[in-house]
C-alpha cells in the first residue's frame, strides 16, 4: 500500500524578499520527513499528521502555535482540527489560549472528550482536566509580530483580507497522510487572521472547511481567508471531486478556481487520495508546501 503525505505552511502574500517562505519550506520539509519516518515506521496516519502539524507549529514564521497572530485585544486564540478517514471521527478546538500545540489537544478532544469540538473557557478546562500541557503566552509571541499588532492598533482602515491579497505572510498549517493501512488522515491548525474579532472561528477546526479526511476517497487541508473558504466548504469539495473520478491534483485545482470565481476568495488546499496521488494549489503569491511518497525524496513547492 503506498504511503504518503503532505503538508503546508499557509497560502498567503508571502513577501519573497524577506526570506520567511524559505524558513516555511524548510519547516515544511522538516514536517513531511519527519511524517514519513512515522509512516515508513508502521505509525498511524494520525500519528503523522500530529507530529507534522506539531513541527510547523513551533516555527515562528508561521500563523499556528509559536508565532499566531494577536486579536483585537492583544490575545492569542488558536483553532486545530484532526480527522480519521477510517471512521470519520474529529476532534478540533477553538478560540484557545496558552496552547503550545493546539493539534494534540484537537486529538485529545477526539479521543477523550466524548465531542467533537470544543472552544474557549470549555477547551481550556478540558486541557486542564486531563492534564494537557499549558503554555505562557510569552512562548507563543513573535516579537515582530507583537510590533505589527501596536502599529496596526493605529491603523483604523486596515483590511483582514490583506494578508492575501497585499502586504504581509499568512501561515496557517496542515497536514494529509495516507499510511500503509490505506488509512487517511488530515490536521490543521492556525492563530487566525490578524487582528480578528476575540472569539471569531475560522475555517480552520470546522470539519469539511479547514480539513476533511475519508478513507474512501482522500483528506484535505485548506488555508487561506476562512470566511470565504467556509462558504464553499473546500476541504469536503476536494474530497467530492476526487469521489467524482478526479486526481488528487486536479480536485485541488477546481476546488481553488471554485473559491476564485464564486465567492473572489483567496487561499489554498492539499489533497491526498485514497491512492498515495498527491495535489496543492493556491491562488495567491504562494504556499510553502512539502511532500513525500514512500520512501522517496521530500519534494517541496511554493
Amino acid at each position: 500500500m503506498t504511503q504518503a503525505i503532505i503538508v503546508h505552511g499557509g497560502a498567503g502574500a508571502w513577501k519573497l524578499k524577506e526570506g520567511k517562505l524559505d524558513e516555511a519550506i524548510a519547516a515544511c520539509e522538516e514536517a513531511a520527513a519527519a511524517g514519513r519516518k512515522l509512516l515508513l515506521e508502521g505509525g498511524s496516519s494520525l500519528d503523522a499528521v500530529e507530529s507534522a502539524v506539531c513541527i510547523l507549529e513551533d516555527c515562528p514564521v508561521l500563523d499556528a502555535g509559536r508565532g499566531s497572530y494577536l486579536n483585537r485585544r492583544g490575545e492569542v486564540e488558536m483553532d486545530a482540527i484532526i480527522m480519521d478517514g477510517r471512521t470519520l471521527s474529529l476532534g478540533a478546538v477553538g478560540a484557545v489560549q496558552r496552547v503550545r500545540h493546539p493539534i494534540s489537544l484537537a486529538r485529545r478532544v477526539l479521543l477523550e472528550s466524548g465531542h467533537n469540538f470544543l472552544v474557549a473557557h470549555g477547551a481550556e478546562a478540558f486541557a486542564d482536566q486531563i492534564n494537557f500541557p499549558r503554555c505562557d503566552v510569552s512562548e507563543l509571541l513573535v516579537g515582530e509580530e507583537l510590533e505589527r499588532f501596536l502599529a496596526l492598533q493605529e491603523n483604523p482602515d486596515y483590511d483582514l483580507e490583506t494578508l492575501f491579497s497585499g502586504e504581509g505572510n499568512m501561515g496557517t498549517v496542515g497536514a494529509v497522510a495516507l499510511d500503509a493501512e490505506g488509512n487517511v488522515a488530515a490536521a490543521t491548525s492556525t492563530g487566525g487572521t490578524r487582528l480578528k474579532l476575540p472569539g471569531r472561528i475560522g475555517d480552520s477546526p470546522l470539519v469539511g472547511s479547514g480539513a476533511y479526511a475519508d478513507n474512501w476517497h482522500g483528506g484535505a487541508s485548506a488555508t487561506g481567508y476562512g470566511e470565504d473558504l467556509m462558504k464553499i466548504v473546500i476541504s469536503k469539495s476536494v474530497c467530492d471531486y476526487i469521489a467524482s473520478g478526479l486526481s488528487a491534483q486536479l480536485a485541488c485545482h477546481v476546488a481553488v478556481q471554485l473559491l476564485t470565481e464564486r465567492v473572489d476568495g483567496r487561499g489554498g488546499v492539499i489533497a491526498v487520495d485514497a491512492r498515495g496521488r498527491i495535489g496543492h494549489a493556491h491562488n495567491t503569491a504562494a504556499m510553502p508546501v512539502a511532500w513525500a511518497v514512500d520512501d522517496g525524496a521530500v519534494h517541496s513547492a511554493r
